[in-house]
């Protein structure tokens, strides 16, 4: 085994950071701020190929490998994790669900502008009351002539607001339970179709999160996405994936929130010493490293069978990447406050948002407690 990255790999971690750096770190506060999505940063991701990280060039992506946007989602979230946020979603939920399992002609239809920044995504699965138990969704779709006619509404939605393509589940046959659910794909200025509350959030703000409504929406029958009954059963497929980006971009906070503290403790004194030289703080430091090294390492491991191993399931690995990742990005963040001391409490420096933004990680596309559960039916079935 050779951890060492390609020349490929280096140069592309380079060219994000400098991105993130030059395009992203100036803004963070003022779209934190306001709760601004940075619409005006798209066409610029875009053309660095970050909205269509995976999605094979002749659908207009990048092609590059799972590797390769766990690189690219861990530099974004070191400098601002609501971006990632989006980017992650935009990517590996919307995306990736359409090129899993839509036809052809879905693919290029929707896939393409999706890749090229034309169109921005978004996957409507929670519900008010089926977060975790996503199999308890109320959301329907009905046959019409020629058509679905959904009715519901999804809650928690990465870009319920400004998605232009959005993948919706929705039970078409209820007695069938969790194979009764189906995928649509729905797009934006279908009547029937609009945004609900937006969600004032406590982290993670430049990342839009809107309720959405479905109100006798029609859907062309050939916008089912995947067969009819397997959503369900799909959608945890994109889960696994997903979740080895959401572990991406915990990596990438904890990594953001370890350089603060690092550089506040170089620079900070007291008693006439900096605080890089108290053994207390030297050793947050040193597990800190460790604990971001084992998370990237995890995370990689799950990305890397995922490239090796197309369409077999990383179940296991990519549950392990996002919990491990996720609690440790909590503790580093938790402990850049610590460090920085009263600083850490102000929004003059960046430990109190990535305090702020971590919590989500540890909730988002499956909570801690429904990875432990996932993992432990993995080890005894």
């Amino acid at each position: 085994m050779d951890f060492r990255p390609t020349e490929e790999q280096a140069l592309l971690r380079r060219s994000v950071r400098e991105f993130a750096e030059t395009e992203i770190r100036p803004h963070v506060r003022e779209w934190d701020d306001a709760q601004h999505f940075p619409v005006e940063l798209m066409p610029r991701l875009a053309a660095l190929g970050l909205l269509g990280v995976q999605v094979p060039e002749e659908y207009g992506g990048a092609g590059l490998s799972a590797v390769d946007y766990c690189i690219c989602i861990e530099e974004l979230a070191r400098v601002d994790p609501g971006v990632a946020l989006s980017v992650a979603a935009h990517n590996g939920l919307s995306s990736a669900h359409i090129l899993m399992f839509g036809t052809e002609a879905q693919k290029k239809k929707y896939l393409t502008p999706l890749a090229r920044g034309e169109k921005i995504g978004a996957w409507a699965l929670t519900e008010s009351t089926s977060g975790s138990d996503a199999a308890g969704m109320r959301t329907t779709a009905v046959r019409g002539r020629g058509c679905w006619i959904l009715n519901g509404s999804k809650t928690f939605t990465t870009h319920g607001r400004v998605g232009d393509t959005l993948v919706v589940m929705a039970v078409t046959d209820r007695a069938a339970g969790p194979k009764g659910i189906s995928a649509f794909i729905v797009e934006r200025g279908t009547p029937g179709l609009s945004a609900g509350k937006k969600e004032d959030k406590l982290g993670m703000r430049a990342s839009d999160t809107s309720e959405v409504r479905l109100d006798q929406c029609r859907v062309p029958a050939d916008q089912r996405l995947g067969d009819e009954g397997q959503g369900f059963v799909d959608t945890m497929q994109v889960l696994d994936a997903g979740r080895i980006g959401i572990a991406a971009l915990a990596v990438g906070l904890a990594q953001g929130a370890f350089e603060a503290a690092l550089g506040y403790a170089r620079e900070r004194k007291a008693f006439g010493r900096p605080l890089a030289a108290f053994q207390a703080i030297q050793w947050k430091l040193a597990d800190h490293a460790t604990r971001i090294e084992a998370a990237r390492l995890l995370t990689y491991r799950a990305a890397f069978l995922k490239d090796r191993h197309r369409g077999a399931r990383t179940t296991l690995e990519s549950s392990m990447a996002k919990l491990y990742a996720s609690e440790i990005a909590v503790r580093a963040a938790e402990d850049c406050v610590q460090i920085h001391g009263g600083y850490g409490f102000v929004k003059d420096y960046p430990a109190e948002k990535f305090f702020r933004d971590v919590k989500l990680t540890t909730i988002g596309e499956g909570t801690s407690e429904i990875q432990r559960l996932v993992i432990a039916r993995q080890l005894l079935r």
